[in-house]
């Protein structure tokens, strides 16, 4: 029987590092040619390690959260050979660690599964079946491969009996607890240590202002009322606010180029353009794929791109290429209940919108107050590039076409 080496996968330009995020498969798996053994977080997105070959499992080289380079050697694979039996896996001392009566407060504690299922939890699952008190064993996953997502754990408690104080009581692994009170410690992953830091090098770089205005969503709700059926059912996708907004936004930085620009070095570089990055959750934070070429899509085809960025990304399935670009950034904090933030720019680029909640709230028209559902956008820009007339024109731009969005139709 044959070992075979498992390296590190190339993982994108200019990416010369991960961290095993989790083990796949166990010492003793069984594994076919190209089934994922192990997950890798770099600095954008998940990458899995596919067995070079069939067979064995063999011995993990590194553990999980350790930084491991391109090309090398994290595991071996026995090709050819069988399956351990049951028996001889790891997991029955992994069910003995919770009586253990030394507690530890290091991470590595927390690292192994909790339940029977041999699958390695993520780090966003483990610190969710902490906090809730759930048995992973008892969860169907509905990720990719059945893995379990964060979302699934939260569902698992809410349907948890109400009279099953037991696991409470129990202290978890892994955290300290003094007077009734815990303290948890977890290693933040490599995409949230570089989404810290680009944030924090965007704040030190660009000359960052905000300004604000509000949109009335009467007549984008009152389209999307009357033909979210009809679109449904011609597009196989839901008719949401993002379509009419990246639409407008195509719109409104054609209109003023300077928004859609950036600065590299002395120069600055404009583009004729628009690949709009939106923001979207991950089980590892906030990812921002791009949608390219937004200007040539219609509602429905932008619709379609981010409802598919949506669902890979709660998987941990979206691609490099797919995070790499962007001229421009729209960040939806209204579907989190936010009334109004500042958001911080995307380096390079210049600007970022910000959308956020719709609430009724008097105003004026035509001389008479009036209830109507409005809404707050906040753009943020970097001011070495763009002056405070061209961010207000674009913020008017954009508020033109959503409140009348019939000149999204006609390009005016």
């Amino acid at each position: 029987m044959m070992a075979t080496e498992v390296t590190v996968p190339v993982l994108g330009e200019s990416i010369t590092e991960a961290t095993l995020g989790e083990w796949l498969k166990q010492p003793g798996d069984a594994v076919a040619l190209d089934e994922p053994i192990a997950s890798l977080e770099t600095d954008k997105v998940s990458v899995e390690v596919p067995s070079p070959v069939a067979g064995v499992m063999g011995q993990h080289a590194v553990a999980v959260g350790d930084t491991v380079r391109v090309g090398a050697m994290i595991a071996t694979v026995d090709a050819g050979g069988s399956a351990a039996p049951k028996e001889a896996a790891p997991q029955p001392a992994v069910t003995q660690t919770p009586a253990a009566p030394a507690p530890s407060p290091a991470p590595a504690a927390e690292t192994e599964p909790t339940g029977d299922s041999p699958a390695a939890l993520s780090p966003s699952v483990r610190r969710a079946v902490l906090e809730h008190g759930v048995d992973p064993a008892t969860i169907k996953g509905t990720g990719k491969d059945g893995r379990i997502t964060k979302e699934d754990v939260e569902a698992a408690a809410q349907n948890k009996p109400a009279a099953a104080p037991a696991p409470a009581a129990a202290p978890a692994p892994g955290a300290t607890t003094t007077g009734g009170r815990k303290e948890e410690r977890v290693r933040m992953t490599r995409l949230r240590q570089t989404i810290a830091k680009r944030l924090k090098e965007a704040q030190n770089t660009a000359a960052m202002l905000t300004t604000f205005n509000d949109v009335d969503m009467t007549a984008v709700i009152e389209a999307r009322a009357k033909y979210k059926d009809l679109f449904e059912k011609k597009h196989g996708v839901r008719l949401g606010f993002m379509g009419f907004f990246v639409k407008a936004a195509t719109m409104a930085l054609k209109d003023i180029p300077s928004v859609n620009a950036s600065i590299e070095g002395d120069d600055i570089v404009y583009h004729d353009y628009a690949d709009i990055s939106v923001a979207v959750s991950s089980p590892g934070g906030l990812v921002v794929p791009v949608i390219r070429d937004a200007q040539d899509l219609t509602v429905a085809g932008i619709e379609k791109t981010i409802g598919d960025f949506g669902k890979r990304a709660k998987e941990g399935a979206l691609k490099m290429d797919e995070m790499k670009g962007g001229t421009f950034t729209i960040s939806n904090g209204g579907v989190f209940g936010s009334l109004m933030s500042t958001p911080i720019i995307n380096p390079p680029q210049s600007a970022v919108l910000g959308l956020h909640r719709i609430e009724d709230r008097p105003v004026v028209v035509n001389g008479q107050v009036v209830v109507r559902p409005m809404m707050y956008l906040a753009l943020s820009y970097d001011h070495r590039l763009i002056d405070g007339r061209e961010a207000v024109s674009f913020l008017v731009a954009l508020k033109n076409a959503i409140e009348d969005p019939t000149r999204i139709l006609i390009d005016l």
